[in-house]
């Protein structure tokens, strides 16, 4: 099995390292054709306005969006959340907005107010898995048909619709590899 990992900015060499740890080929995503061979994506976490914008400059956006709507698995962390959230609260840019969330950016505060933590994501597994949270967005509305997997203190940190996954935090910045054997899944 094939996951790309978008690669234009942000935590991709993680990514790559989660995915070739559960047994999958990963493959850097640079260019739109290239989502024709893979079998998942994920969209890391880091600068989305940065990442949005040259996926605009690459012609990538709506590419990217009609391959979402034709079922192809995506998971977007952090950054990935933005770029998939259909509303960005205080801002008029839709990225792909392909899922029915509106998010909050940099929810937490600043770089000094990054946490790491221990939760159960039930749908996810039954032990508990570190989440690394750092200047992360958290979802403050939900579409019908999306399932929050993960809440902390009421905020939304983690949710799947159909074919889509988000959460708030960097499961690529641990040694834990639960999430991304959970999107392998979602992939097959």
């Amino acid at each position: 099995m094939k996951i790309g990992v978008l690669s234009i900015q942000g935590g991709v060499i993680e990514h790559i390292k989660h995915i070739e740890a559960v047994g999958c080929e990963a493959v850097e995503v640079k260019k739109i054709e290239q989502i024709n061979d893979i079998d998942g994506l994920i969209l890391p976490g880091g600068e989305s306005t940065a990442i949005g914008k040259i996926l605009r400059d690459r012609d990538m956006l709506a590419p990217l969006k009609n391959a979402i709507a034709s079922g192809l698995p995506v998971w977007g962390t952090c950054a990935g959340m933005i770029l998939l959230a259909k509303e960005v609260e205080g801002e008029n840019i839709v990225h792909i907005g392909s899922m029915d969330i509106t998010v909050k950016r940099n929810a937490y505060g600043a770089q000094l107010n990054s946490f790491i933590t221990k939760k159960v994501i039930e749908d996810v597994d039954s032990k508990e898995i570190p989440l690394v949270f750092i200047r992360a967005p958290y979802i403050t509305k939900t579409g019908n048909d999306v399932k929050t997997l993960l809440s902390i203190d009421g905020q939304v940190v983690a949710a799947k619709q159909k074919n889509m996954l988000v959460t708030s935090f960097h499961p690529e910045l641990t040694d834990d590899i639960t999430l991304h054997n959970y999107f392998i899944n979602m992939c097959k």
